[in-house]
């Protein structure tokens, strides 16, 4: 029957995995506040091994290469948030002086030396050449010399330290194309684990938990230090249960699980999602905010995608786009109204919690951006309706917000106080080139996973009709615009910067994230792939001490 009905009259239908979570996270609800859940003895044994690392980083010599060695290893370990005094004034020291550094050590002909140094200070804003590092590896032919594939831990550094280049710095492309094609050969663990998620695009707080055992296994490692980031590591998982337990609560009565089933459940891993943008436990205001508005926003993007007809759809971005609490629901479908209802309240509780830090004005941004969101779902839909495909231009200019980055960029300073002022919202809700990066980023890797399983348009799809090739070509020139992505992603966080670096690695950390989601298979819509290991990983198995 519904063959035979027009296409604006028909349903698509979409099956998705159900949560795999269910209630799990309930468990950890408790009559008791997250800070008596974490002891005393914790707290005091935390705050004595961070004094012992303050003294380690002021005894240890800012010439020595031992002192770049430790700071790499406390931001990869996940605690640079608590020395981030000590390292900014290391590497400043470190970026004044390079290149008389440089020219007074023999010994940086070491390749591992000359690629951390650079890796850290491109890594932390400074804007240094990459040329005059790095000639010196090169052979006759500006070729990097076969011998240096011997020494694994030089090409692993290297390795890391090309992620950093931006457009027009071909000897940083070269160094990757080199030390990836050698590190190949390489069976050790931590090179495989590099491979997949190279620094520039590991999510933060995963990366720590596994480069924890990592450190450990290494003979050099400090103890201190390792203790201190095993500790701190499951003091802020235990901060991050206790939200996600709180969450969940609203979660539940919500019950879109079962007034939406035809949309995906994926509470947790929006939680997930949220930790990887920012998991200091200062930021718990702004990590609840974002978690309610990326969930609600997942049930409004599955009504656009997988349930809503168009007049319905049409109806439903009416009332997002005037926004107010006094409209008849009455005109909406029953399960838009169920879901315009939670995202009303999501964002006046948004008002009222920003009202605390008298910056309740920061919401307005957010609400704005969220109108433009809603406005691509739309023009999504009017295609999809239409059976149109649209030129690569038309559909990056649609397709580029719809995927949310953008909305979320903006949203992400919400809640975060006194850290970001009014004018780092002007700045961010203009679509700055990196916040338009991460967008591609999120858009493309999207729909290279997706273009063999999902029913809806993609960038593949419009390539193809545009230049005539073919699957593959398709492919290969997505997959070059993700890396012109990630270059100016990198140049967007050299100094001197528009805004503060924190605003910018809330943005940097919204890209590493769909690297870690749609790398190879799409770990949103398949719970039980990467995503779940994920969680685990991050939210569930504490460190063992």
């Amino acid at each position: 029957m519904a063959m035979n009905l027009p296409l604006e009259d028909v349903r698509r239908a979409v099956t998705y995995h159900p949560t795999i979570w269910g209630d799990y996270f309930l468990a950890y609800t408790s009559d008791v506040t997250c800070e008596q859940e974490i002891s005393e003895a914790e707290k005091q044994e935390l705050e004595k091994q961070k004094k012992m690392v303050t003294n380690l980083l002021a005894q240890t010599p800012d010439d020595s290469f031992h002192k770049l060695d430790l700071i790499d290893a406390i931001q990869r370990l996940g605690v640079a948030y608590h020395f981030e005094n000590e390292i900014d004034t290391f590497l400043q020291n470190i970026h004044n002086t390079f290149v008389k550094y440089d020219d007074a050590k023999a010994d940086t002909n070491d390749l591992r030396v000359v690629a951390l140094r650079f890796r850290l200070l491109r890594q932390n804003g400074y804007n240094i050449p990459c040329d005059v590092l790095f000639n010196k590896f090169l052979d006759k032919e500006g070729n990097f010399k076969e011998s240096l594939k011997d020494d694994i831990n030089g090409m692993l550094s290297l390795y890391e330290a090309a992620h950093f280049g931006v457009r027009g710095e071909e000897i940083l492309d070269k160094a990757l194309e080199f030390s990836s094609s050698r590190l190949t050969e390489s069976l050790l663990p931590r090179v495989n684990e590099a491979l997949k998620n190279p620094i520039r695009k590991s999510v933060i707080r995963l990366a720590a938990k596994k480069f924890i055992s990592m450190y450990q296994d290494d003979d050099s490692h400090d103890e201190t230090l390792l203790n201190f980031a095993k500790l701190d590591f499951n003091i802020v998982q235990k901060i991050h249960q206790k939200e996600l337990s709180e969450l969940s609560r609203w979660y539940k009565a919500l019950d879109f699980t079962n007034k939406l089933p035809f949309a995906r459940d994926r509470f947790v891993e929006c939680y997930l999602w949220i930790v990887a943008v920012y998991f200091e436990p200062q930021l718990n205001v702004s990590r609840k905010i974002l978690t309610k508005v990326i969930y609600v926003t997942s049930m409004i993007d599955d009504i656009y995608d997988v349930y809503g007809k168009l007049d319905e759809l049409q109806l439903f971005t009416e009332f997002i786009q005037r926004w107010d609490e006094d409209d008849d629901l009455e005109q909406l479908n029953p399960y838009m109204r169920i879901c315009y209802k939670a995202l009303l309240d999501v964002y006046s509780e948004m008002e009222k919690e920003t009202g605390k830090t008298g910056t309740s004005w920061s919401v307005q941004y957010a609400k704005e951006d969220m109108k433009k969101l809603v406005r691509a779902y739309m023009e999504e839909a009017k295609w999809f309706y239409s059976k149109h495909t649209p030129t690569m231009e038309e559909y990056m200019k649609v397709a580029v917000p719809s995927g949310a980055y953008m909305m979320l960029s903006t949203t992400s300073l919400v809640g975060m106080g006194g850290l970001v002022t009014k004018r780092d919202f002007d700045w961010v809700s203009g679509e700055p080139l990196i916040v338009r990066a991460s967008a591609i980023i999120c858009r493309l890797m999207n729909d290279l996973v997706g273009y063999e399983f999902e029913s809806k348009l993609s960038a593949i799809h419009c390539y193809m009709k545009e230049n005539g090739g073919s699957k593959m070509d398709a492919f290969a020139e997505l997959e070059e615009q993700i890396k012109n992505a990630w270059k100016d992603i990198n140049r967007e966080c050299l100094c001197p910067t528009k805004v503060p670096m924190r605003v910018l690695m809330n943005v940097v950390n919204l890209a590493r994230l769909i690297h870690l989601l749609y790398k190879e298979e799409d770990g949103y819509n398949n719970p039980i792939t990467e995503a779940k290991d994920c969680v685990k990983l991050v939210l569930i198995e504490p460190v063992k001490m």
